[in-house]
């Protein structure tokens, strides 16, 4: 996942536009929540500007999009998750450069794994989820039914 630098370095353009898709190998989460992701599109246009210390750095301003399939916060099911980040800074140190190639690959792995939700559902119905002595309901109902932790969650509401 390199991007070739060349041609800003010899001050034959101002920016390199990109408009590609890159693949992240299934080890890279397959222990995380993220069940599978789809191709990574990356949308913008690097090039080289001042930063604070007075140094030409690298820097892109686009778009990362791409879909990732999580499970479902409540039924465990897979669902989609569609993400989109708009970036507009310089590229962290840590991406490897040489003198003419800049590797996004771990640019573009951690601005994904930022996108994970913590939780995420498409449930509607929650009546279905319940058990021997429990059942599973929404926030509206926690508040309007008789809760015996009604008089606890005053206090927090107060605050």
């Amino acid at each position: 996942m390199n991007i070739d630098l060349s041609l800003i370095q010899i001050d034959s353009t101002k920016e390199i536009t990109i408009d590609k898709s890159y693949s992240i190998p299934k080890e890279y989460y397959e222990n995380t929540d993220i069940l599978d992701l789809s191709d990574i599109n990356i949308k913008g246009s690097f090039k080289e500007k001042e930063n604070d210390d007075f140094e030409l750095d690298d820097y892109f301003s686009g778009t990362i999009s791409g879909v990732m399939y999580i499970p479902d916060s409540i039924s465990l099911k897979k669902v989609t998750y569609p993400f989109s980040i708009e970036y507009d800074d310089f590229i962290p140190k840590n991406c490897i450069k040489n003198e003419n190639l800049l590797d996004i690959f771990q640019f573009l792995w951690e601005n994904t794994v930022l996108e994970v939700p913590l939780q995420f559902t498409k449930e509607s119905d929650l009546s279905k989820f319940h058990g021997d002595g429990w059942r599973l309901i929404s926030e509206d109902q926690l508040k309007i039914e008789n809760n015996p932790f009604s008089d606890l969650l005053k206090d927090f509401e107060e605050e």
